[in-house]
């Protein structure tokens, strides 16, 4: 029997380095891409100027699960068996072990899906009677059986996976409830709202939440999916929840030999692990290019806690924010990203800090972003 997934940051296992190369190019193929780098889409920091881009342009909001990024491969093996794996940042590929995993196609509940790709969040939902659930929350669909729908316009993509994939997954659920117990995770819908629903999203689903919540996602309802930065996602999070990645590089001092050191017979200079450490982050200036961007502020107790950790601290990527002191501070590490944020990146969320729309101000807002998607409508509607 299989297990539920026990870690989002190792949902599954690894192919052989061969397998993943084959599996890259799949999924470049069935893209009609050239490069077989990660094909997701990354947001940019929500800043005041995006108040009148709510205003143009038609959005979807959802609520920013608090989980790990994965696109999910569902695909067919050598022997035409389903098999499924998750892509993360990084590109790296991992198998999930089946249990009873079953994407049927519509009608067919022999058949399955392959060549499709969806995009979503893995979190790991905690249950009042202690469970802990693990579930993908699919916010975006990249292919459908083996056609790209990348040009499609976000509600369009979102209806071929709901008519598709979800709706018949669901059902397969609700006819065998039995086979709940061998999933190894669920699989589930994003809650979107228009854009001017955004006090929904805070009041009722939010609130509503099995795990944790840091922020919105807008989307653009008519743009198509692009693969990196796109300026039609936009990630909005409280001004003290905006966070950057960086790599960090641990200074160690080199210290001479005190009294008691020679008397333990040290008597050359030497490195001093022990001691806080000056650190310095690194921002990514692309092509692996990484320079000096600031210092990082480290208590001391800080210190002690990594430093239990008994794992290797130095070069990670590290996640952190910028307290009300205007220091950067360590929030956790990123090992599931394999790079920092681009320094385009990091400019963008210094300027979101700086330039920090609240949430009252979004909620307030909400009446004449309303107002002007419903004045398209007409004018569209007399066209």
């Amino acid at each position: 029997m299989t297990l539920p997934i026990q870690s989002i940051d190792e949902p599954g296992r690894r192919p052989p380095p061969e397998v993943a190369m084959v599996l890259r190019q799949e999924v470049a193929s069935i893209l009609h891409r050239n490069s077989t780098a990660f094909p997701g889409a990354q947001p940019v920091s929500f800043t005041r100027k995006h108040l009148d881009e709510l205003l143009r342009d038609d959005y979807y909001v959802c609520e920013k699960s608090d989980g790990i990024r994965y696109l999910l491969y569902l695909a067919a093996d050598e022997g035409n068996n389903e098999c499924h794996y998750f892509i993360d940042r990084k590109n790296d590929y991992w198998y999930i072990d089946e249990g009873s995993l079953h994407f049927p196609l519509p009608g067919n509940l022999q058949a399955f899906h392959k060549g499709t790709i969806l995009d979503g969040e893995l979190v790991m939902d905690a249950h009042s009677d202690g469970r802990m659930e693990p579930r993908y929350l699919v916010f975006d669909c990249l292919a459908m059986d083996g056609q790209s729908l990348m040009s499609r316009e976000l509600s369009k993509r979102l209806g071929y996976f709901q008519e598709q994939v979800f709706k018949p997954y669901k059902k397969l659920l609700d006819d065998f409830p039995e086979e709940r117990q061998f999933q190894p995770f669920f699989l589930d819908l994003k809650s979107m709202q228009m854009a001017y629903g955004i006090r929904m999203i805070f009041e009722d689903v939010i609130k509503n939440l099995k795990h944790d919540n840091d922020g919105l996602i807008f989307t653009a309802l008519h743009s198509e999916y692009k693969p990196g930065t796109d300026p039609h996602i936009l990630k909005w999070k409280d001004a003290e929840e905006n966070t950057v990645d960086f790599k960090w590089r641990l200074k160690f001092p080199i210290v001479e030999p005190d009294e008691q050191d020679r008397a333990e017979g040290i008597t050359e200079p030497f490195i001093d692990f022990d001691s806080t450490p000056p650190v310095e982050l690194h921002a990514n200036y692309g092509n692996g290019k990484y320079g000096f961007f600031a210092p990082l502020h480290l208590e001391d107790d800080e210190w002690e806690i990594l430093k239990g950790l008994e794992e290797p601290l130095d070069d990670r990527v590290v996640e952190v924010y910028m307290d009300n002191q205007k220091r950067w501070r360590f929030y956790r590490f990123r090992d599931d990203k394999s790079d920092g944020n681009h320094i385009s990146v990091v400019n963008s969320v210094i300027e979101s800090i700086q330039d920090a729309v609240t949430r009252d101000e979004l909620e307030n807002h909400s009446k004449n972003v309303r107002d002007n998607w419903k004045a398209r409508d007409k004018a569209k509607a007399r066209k």
